[in-house]
């Protein structure tokens, strides 16, 4: 990572053998690392993250490497080196506090961006399924925009983008999750609350169309006509081949009604949104 004579060849192998023998191997006592120089201490810790099944010798290694060695070349890389190997092994807490730790000590330095992202990744990859609480899903898109604004013009902000879209549907997951379950509840109003927030705030999302077809549910199970059909009439005119459009269609049809903005809900000032190109 940082970067023909048989007597010769012979003497490159004991050499080798004797630095495996001092990582650990053969039962050869190792040498202090005290001993040792910031380099060959960093080293060690590349060899032993590429070859152990388990990344805690390696992390020892770059601890050590700052330890010994605070505030030079090789300890700003070690440091580095500890939070992709946190991460690596899914210790993400430590990851975090190795990433924020190079950012607090390098912040103008080159590597300041990987560990900017390294930091938003361990947030990313903790988000669970989305029956369960979305918390770091937040901290998760808060650590992405980050490194979207602070690093545009780097490979992190493109896979940051990619990754906050991912995580931003999946708010909008949850949401329509606890808004099914109180549809299916006959709770209409906590019901049309979820799916608003869905179509006010997450419509960028895959989640969309099928928020506007529930609201048409919701608001016909209510009586309220007009917001049923404006949430039809939103929903044609974005998603016109969308079977959820088609299973709206023909709830309001079915009642002597047709998809168009009526009254003067919230639905209808999304309605003109639409209208000017403004949503969606």
């Amino acid at each position: 990572m940082i970067g023909g004579k048989s007597g010769a060849r012979l003497l490159g192998t004991a050499l080798i053998v004797a630095t495996l023998a001092g990582c650990g191997g053969g039962g050869t006592k190792e040498v202090p690392l005290d001993s040792l120089t910031a380099e060959e201490i960093y080293k060690r810790g590349e060899y032993a993250l590429e070859t152990r099944p388990k990344p805690t010798e390696a992390i020892r290694y770059f601890t050590e490497v700052e330890r010994l060695y605070p505030y030079t070349e090789w300890a700003k890389r070690a440091l580095i080196m500890q939070a992709f190997t946190y991460h690596k092994s899914k210790k993400y807490e430590e990851a975090r506090s190795a990433a924020q730790r190079y950012l607090d000590y390098y912040p103008g330095d080159e590597d300041a961006g990987y560990a900017k992202y390294l930091l938003a990744l361990s947030y990313y990859d903790q988000i669970d399924d989305v029956g369960r609480d979305q918390g770091v899903t937040f901290q998760a898109l808060q650590a992405l925009r980050a490194v979207i604004e602070e690093y545009p013009d780097t490979e992190y902000a493109r896979s940051a983008i990619l990754k906050f879209d991912m995580a931003f549907d999946q708010l909008a997951a949850k949401e329509m999750e606890i808004g099914r379950y109180y549809l299916k509840r006959g709770n209409y109003s906590a019901a049309i609350n979820r799916f608003r927030v869905v179509v006010q705030d997450f419509q960028t999302t895959t989640h969309t169309a099928e928020a506007l077809h529930r609201l048409v549910e919701a608001y016909l199970a209510l009586g309220l006509t007009d917001e049923a059909q404006t949430a039809g009439a939103i929903l044609g005119y974005n998603y016109q081949a969308s079977p959820f459009y088609q299973d709206s269609y023909k709830l309001l049809t079915d009642r002597g009604l047709k998809p168009e903005a009526k009254g003067d809900s919230w639905l209808k000032q999304v309605y003109r949104q639409v209208i000017r190109g403004e949503w969606i």
